[in-house]
Formats: C-alpha cells, structure tokens, sequence
C-alpha cells in the first residue's frame, strides 16, 4: 500500500479522550521550582484500559502480536492480550498531566529505572502517583532547577505496573518571568 492509500484521519485519535471527555481541563503552569517540595505526593484517577484501546494503539505503534491479536495472544506468556509498554506510558503521560500540569516545566531531559513489572490488561483500572524525592538548584544559572520524581503506575489491585524516577527541569521565578518577557518580545 502506498502512503497516499493509507487511510487518513482528521481530529483526535477515538481513543484519546478530548479534555472534557476525561474532565481534564488544561491549566496554565503557576507553580516554579521554589514552590516545590521534596516529598510532595500526588494521586490521579482512574483510567479504565479497554481491548479495543488496547488494540487500536498496539495495530498503530506497537504490533507485537501479543498486544495486537486477541487469538495469537492466549498463546503467549500472558495468556492474554496486554497493553504495550508504550501504551502504558501514554496514558501514564494523559494522567500526569492531569496532576502536574501546574507545574511550569522548562522540558524533561530523562527517565531512570524504567521498570515494566506487571502486564497491563483489559479491564485494568489504572492510576498515576507522583512523589518528588529531591529539587537540585541549577548549577549553571538561575531561570531553572532540576526535580527529581518517582511515578508509578498502579492497578485497581495496587500492584505496580510500571514505576520510573524522571528528571524535569523547571523554571524558577525569574526563569519563567524571563522566558515570558522574550515569548512577548517576539510575539
């Protein structure tokens, strides 16, 4: 099949829920680096994972035929069909935007540990926690720190299904009243 066969699309992928679907509603950052604190812990909802989400992602990204045939799947170690890791990580990233998008991230610059533990199944019932373990100044200049977190991913059986410590850089006070003045200036 060539590229101008595939089939297009236009609008939002059906499985990722439109910010009023999922009742998340974006919120500009307001919290800097200074406002942080180590230990800080944060608790998302729950997000239900369906085959048919399941299958959409893994046919489209991922198509290991343990995550993309139902049938070939029971043949596998998991008996079953299972989310891909990727997959988990996306929703993992719907969810923590969900509690952390008041933070006011320069960028992420990295993932430590990145443990698949447990597989990701349909009817699953995921949630995402946050704990920030420690907040480093910046070394090289003021406008940001660095914030180390843990995140896991938990199922309705509180069993972790994927956990990673990531490391953001976030803007200080002056570093976000400085990257706003030149997004103005440019403007």
């Amino acid at each position: 099949m060539d590229a101008d066969e595939l089939p297009r699309t236009s609008g939002p992928s059906p499985m990722t829920p439109l910010p009023s679907e999922s009742g998340y509603q974006p919120v500009g950052p307001r919290r800097t680096f200074e406002d942080l604190v180590a230990g800080e812990f944060r608790r998302s909802r729950s997000m239900l994972v369906t085959q048919d989400e399941i299958l959409e992602f893994a046919r489209r990204y991922d198509p290991q035929w343990f995550h993309s045939d139902p049938e070939l799947a029971r043949g596998s170690v998991f008996g079953e069909l299972v989310a891909s890791g990727i997959h988990i990580l996306a929703m993992w990233r719907q969810l923590d935007h969900e509690i952390n998008s008041d933070v006011d991230f320069v960028c992420g610059v990295g993932w430590d540990d990145l443990r698949l533990k447990k597989p990701v199944k349909a009817g699953d019932s995921l949630h995402v926690t946050s704990e920030i373990l420690d907040l480093r100044p910046s070394t090289s200049g003021t406008d940001r720190g660095t914030a180390i977190t843990r995140y896991e991913v938990v199922n309705q059986r509180g069993e972790t299904a994927v956990s990673f410590t990531s490391i953001n850089l976030v803007y200080t006070r002056s570093g976000r009243d400085k990257s706003r003045a030149t997004a103005s200036a440019s403007a």
